[in-house]
């Protein structure tokens, strides 16, 4: 037996297999990523709670003498075990190890696979088909969001695409859709364009807004940001179906069949939804990347098949 087994058995530290557990499940409610593991990281100190370790199984430490320099290192125990166990799993492809994840965020952290992250959601027995409402990441999520961000802006650019095929079951499918979401939501800040609504869940595992396809994918649209825009549920249903649409310099323009809807519709206590469309002069809120705006083809586009003048 190695010391550093030695150590694990003396401390009754949590067998490997269910630290690689608990990882998964952090991964999931830490957007995805975790970072090398220090001691000053919240997520070590929670997933120690998490197997109620003591202060001395916290504390323990292994220890090396450097023969060469003839001097002593000392390592945590408990930090030594996350990283066996994060280093299993990125063997066995559910995490990308730091080095790979730099490449892609500029940041050394793990992160999820998308084989890692259907293990996490089997694990906290969330359904796979609930994937796409979740706003933690993975690794191939990831590389989709990327290449949607850093392509130029083109000044000629069609919104649809002929070539789309849409099959639902498939991980291409999954990976693509929920990269575009993730792209979009994050150039808005998580905010409705319309209203500014910013909110997640209380486990901040939800967002309450989506990214809304100008050009629908009933009509081909494609799965990038210059077709997408971020809106609430309420203003993501209105906009898909005629009720407003904008400008290409972002004026909200509201539908001229407001006026015929009966008095009491549209209203939620106090606020008036109709009202809040037909203010004079409002515009949406815009991302601060101006490379990342809604195009106005996709725009003229949606004004002219979706919005009820």
């Amino acid at each position: 037996m190695s010391y550093e087994s030695e150590m694990l058995k003396k401390f009754d530290m949590p067998p490997r297999k269910k630290v690689e557990d608990a990882l998964l499940v952090s991964l999931v409610n830490h957007n995805g990523v975790i970072k090398e593991f220090a001691s000053d990281e919240e997520i070590v100190e929670k997933i120690a709670s998490e197997f109620n370790l003591s202060n001395e199984q916290r504390n323990a430490y292994l220890e090396t003498i450097y023969r060469v320099e003839n001097r002593l290192k000392r390592s945590s125990l408990w930090h030594r075990l996350l990283f066996r166990a994060a280093d299993s799993l990125a063997n066995e492809k559910f995490i990308s190890r730091p080095t790979e994840t730099i490449k892609l965020t500029n940041k050394k952290e793990w992160m999820l696979t998308e084989k890692g992250f259907d293990k996490a959601l089997r694990l906290i027995k969330v359904p796979l088909n609930q994937k796409h409402e979740l706003v933690t990441k993975s690794y191939e999520v990831q590389k989709v969001v990327n290449k949607l961000r850093r392509t130029p802006r083109p000044d000629n650019y069609n919104p649809f695409d002929k070539e789309k095929k849409i099959v639902k079951s498939s991980r291409e499918y999954s990976v693509r859709t929920r990269g575009f979401r993730q792209a979009v939501i994050e150039a808005y800040d998580y905010k409705c364009a319309v209203c500014g609504l910013k909110l997640c869940s209380p486990n901040s595992l939800y967002w309450e807004v989506e990214a809304a396809h100008i050009v629908p994918h009933s009509a081909n649209g494609k799965d990038d940001i210059w077709n997408g825009v971020s809106l609430c549920r309420l203003h993501h249903w209105a906009f898909d179906v005629g009720w407003f649409t904008f400008m290409d310099d972002f004026k909200i323009i509201p539908s001229s069949k407001f006026p015929s809807i009966p008095i009491d519709f549209g209203k939620i206590g106090d606020y008036n939804f109709v009202d809040s469309l037909t203010r004079m002069d409002s515009r949406i809120i815009l991302p601060i990347n101006h490379e990342l705006i809604s195009h106005p083809k996709s725009i003229q586009w949606h004004r002219q098949n979706v919005f009820y003048e």
